[in-house]
């Protein structure tokens, strides 16, 4: 529940958005949304370390288009249920939460849209491929389709060897969330300017080993970091309220399962997702800067149509281009 001192209230009529608590699939979800009630669904998915409120505005976009669009703040986040078992946070469990969010809304069984974003995008490519009748169409943000070869956390050692991997890192309860809860306004500032177009590096670094070597370390993360001009004050003072609230054991559980995730999601056939599917990027992101393969992987999606490129743009991309992301998602859903 948000309390007189929650720094979204005063933000909320700004974007035209709605908050509300819900429950779904066990947990409590803080939920935005826009638009009439009665509008189409489109779900909008967030990544890491993110908010719904990285999607404010999508939301009032989309809402002023007659969508009725929600963005979840997902398990683990903010002020919503952090279960304590990493295995809660397997990609079966945050499609389910989605899900049931949809069955409220729009009525058991019925589809959606859905939108993702960095580890929102995994969720949902997971999610139009074991339940593709629930997904009307998708459009995903940054992370590009992959059909792992192996599980994932092998292939990460392998292409790493000894050097410092964030996911890598990760995986070892107690120690990432130890690390980072101890420095949570540094390293969420830090990751803002990074990720972005702004603070994007133009040479690859030299790798650090990963034996001794923290997470801000490691992410070359300054103590003092510069604040992207495409955030407000207001904006990074919702983050951190809800980083210092949550801390970090929940969304870096996400990673912990990508494994379990990989095993649970093989047997399903990627030939049933035969949904309209586009995809959003940016040319300043370094998920996919630096990879030419990424749209290959795209086009083994049967329903995959077409991407649309932002030059510039860094990982944050809803939120460091808004115009022209919404012009693309609104583009796409006038397609439906």
């Amino acid at each position: 529940m948000t309390t007189s001192t929650d720094p979204i209230l005063a933000l909320l009529d700004q974007y035209g958005i709605r908050q509300r608590r819900m429950v779904t699939n066990g947990v409590e979800l803080d939920v935005l949304e826009s638009g009439p009630d009665n509008g189409p669904l489109i779900v909008l998915s967030h990544g890491f370390p993110e908010l719904a409120w990285s999607w404010r505005h999508q939301l009032r976009a989309l809402g002023e288009a007659g969508w009725h669009a929600i963005a979840p703040d997902q398990r683990g986040y903010g002020r919503s249920t952090q279960p304590t078992e990493v295995s809660q946070y397997a990609s079966e469990h945050l499609c389910a939460d989605l899900l049931g969010l949809v069955d409220q809304i729009a009525g058991p069984g019925k589809p959606a849209v859905f939108v993702g974003h960095d580890w929102g995008a995994f969720v949902v490519w997971d999610l139009a491929r074991t339940h593709p009748d629930r997904v009307r169409a998708l459009i995903n943000l940054s992370v590009p389709f992959v059909d792992w070869p192996a599980p994932p956390t092998d292939i990460f050692k392998m292409v790493n060897g000894d050097n410092f991997f964030y996911i890598l890192y990760f995986q070892p309860v107690g120690v990432a969330e130890t690390d980072m809860n101890a420095h949570v306004e540094p390293i969420i500032r830090g990751l803002l300017w990074r990720g972005s177009g702004e603070g994007f590096p133009e040479e690859v670094a030299t790798p650090l080993p990963m034996a001794g070597t923290d997470f801000m370390t490691g992410f070359r993360i300054s103590a003092d970091p510069t604040q992207p001009t495409w955030i407000s004050d207001a904006d990074v003072a919702v983050y951190l309220d809800r980083f210092n609230h949550s801390g970090f054991f929940g969304p870096v559980s996400w990673y912990r399962n990508l494994d379990r995730n990989h095993a649970q999601v093989a047997p399903y056939p990627i030939a049933a997702m035969t949904m309209p599917v586009w995809f959003i990027g940016g040319t300043k992101d370094g998920v996919i800067a630096r990879d030419s393969s990424f749209e290959t992987r795209n086009q083994l999606v049967p329903g995959y149509r077409s991407m649309t490129m932002i030059e510039g743009a860094g990982h944050w991309t809803q939120q460091e281009r808004p115009d022209e992301v919404n012009a693309a998602l609104l583009s796409y859903l006038s397609e439906l």
